[in-house]
């Protein structure tokens, strides 16, 4: 039975020579960074990923003081800020299920993102315009509101237009020692639920007319080949501490998408705005 996962670093694993595919390592901030770029169908399909191009941070543990954090705060908007467009709007979304811990990563992130867009006549009045128009919203899940994800973020981009989406969301992983301690970025939007086998509508440059930048951190890995063999119910399990994983990896996540795309803020400004 295969087991399942969203990182790019981990399903890459085994196909360093096929062709279409490139892996780089290298560090940032002092952060190590793996840079996966898929460049053709056929690699796509080896690694059951579309084209495009995975980074993934690899961070220490997310129950640890904010200031302990800050290298990789700094890493993570470095990476964030090369894959978005330098100017423009931007719509943030915080995908998942606020209620269930290990997929309220997205939610919880959202809400500490800044939104500016209603702001922004006041800021340019006020601080010189140092705000870019940030637009945040967190779309819940289709069993409590009746609406696809999709959806409700292709609404808010028809009003808000936006030159990128950037979705936030939890992911599923192959290593339990990837669970809290990876960040994946990628620009090749997302299919809400697909860690889990419960794939919803993909948010993605053909759904919603922009470039989908995807931010996710795995919270829960696939114990499918524990669950009895074949035709046994998908087993997903999570680690003791999700309640502070999610809590310091959310919080590092809406710290370091501020920073990038406040670039004028320092990061203890910008936590001084979250609080």
């Amino acid at each position: 039975m295969p087991v399942r996962t969203d990182l790019a670093v981990e399903a890459a694993v085994g196909s360093e020579m096929t062709p279409g595919i490139e892996r780089r390592a290298r560090r940032s901030f002092g952060v190590p960074v793996t840079e996966v770029e898929i460049t053709c169908a056929e690699a796509a399909r080896a690694v059951g990923k579309p084209c495009g191009r995975y980074i993934t941070l690899e961070t220490g543990p997310f129950g640890r003081a904010e200031a302990e954090c800050d290298g990789e705060a700094e890493a993570l908007a470095h990476e964030l800020r090369a894959l978005l467009p330098e100017h423009g709007a931007v719509l943030v979304a915080g995908l998942g299920n606020r209620d269930i811990t290990p997929d309220a990563l997205g939610p919880r992130a959202a809400g500490g993102v800044i939104a500016t867009r209603h702001l922004l006549r006041l800021t340019e009045r006020s601080v010189g315009g140092r705000f870019r128009p940030v637009a945040v919203v967190a779309p819940g899940v289709l069993g409590q509101t009746g609406f696809e994800a999709e959806e409700l973020i292709r609404a808010a981009a028809a009003e808000a237009s936006p030159v990128v989406v950037v979705a936030i969301d939890a992911l599923a992983a192959r290593e339990t020692g990837r669970l809290g301690r990876t960040v994946q970025l990628s620009d090749t939007g997302i299919c809400p639920g697909s860690g889990v086998a419960n794939s919803r509508r993909e948010l993605s440059r053909a759904t919603l007319g922009v470039p989908v930048v995807a931010v996710g951190v795995p919270t829960v890995v696939d114990a499918s080949p524990l669950s009895g063999g074949e035709g046994s119910p998908p087993l997903m399990v999570t680690p003791r501490e999700i309640d502070l994983v999610i809590k310091r990896a959310s919080s590092l996540v809406a710290l370091a998408l501020n920073r990038a795309l406040q670039p004028d803020f320092t990061l203890e400004e910008l936590r001084s705005l979250m609080s």
